[in-house]
């Protein structure tokens, strides 16, 4: 005798027809419609519209508002310490002075500068240089890694300082200061 576990399903003809699907219809990617509907639907009013339309506007808007950004972001600095701005009594700027180290040079060899005035010194080699007076304490930049840029203040005191890189000393360049 089988047990009603053994026994072989019952199946009717109809549970092995195939199945009518209907087929998918083209919409409208704006409203969701399907494409071909009456004339009447197409001329919608605007509260009439799909909240997926206005979720894709809103996030074309947000994206737009995102990308004009962006150009003002990058130019914000990126080192994320505030910076400030002090103004002098003087009528018009010092220049700027800079020192460029590149191909294990100074450039310029030789500067001039105003007594206090920040010079800004621009390593473009791949390895750190320093640019250190070679007499007393007067100006030290410390390490300026490959690629990277450090600022020091002249001395207030009027001369000339020889200076070198301390890791090489064929680097050799003269502060003035008047």
């Amino acid at each position: 005798m089988l047990r009603p576990r053994d026994r072989p399903e019952k199946r009717t003809t109809a549970a092995l027809a195939p199945r009518a699907v209907p087929a998918p219809q083209p919409a409208d990617l704006d409203t969701g419609e399907p494409l071909g509907a009456p004339p009447d639907s197409v001329a919608k009013e605007p509260a009439a519209m799909s909240s997926s339309l206005h979720r894709r506007r809103a996030t074309c808007l947000v994206l737009a508002a995102a990308a004009a950004l962006l150009p003002v972001t990058a130019c914000s600095g990126g080192n994320g310490n505030a910076s400030s701005v002090t103004s002098t009594a003087s009528s018009a700027p010092s220049p700027a002075a800079q020192i460029t180290m590149k191909n294990f040079a100074f450039d310029p060899a030789t500067i001039t500068v105003k007594p206090s005035q920040k010079v800004t010194v621009v390593n473009k080699d791949a390895v750190a240089h320093t640019v250190t007076a070679t007499e007393g304490k007067a100006f030290d930049t410390g390490n300026i890694d490959g690629g990277k840029s450090g600022t020091f203040t002249a001395p207030s005191k009027s001369g000339s300082y020889r200076f070198v890189c301390t890791y090489h000393s064929n680097m050799k360049g003269t502060l003035i200061v008047r």
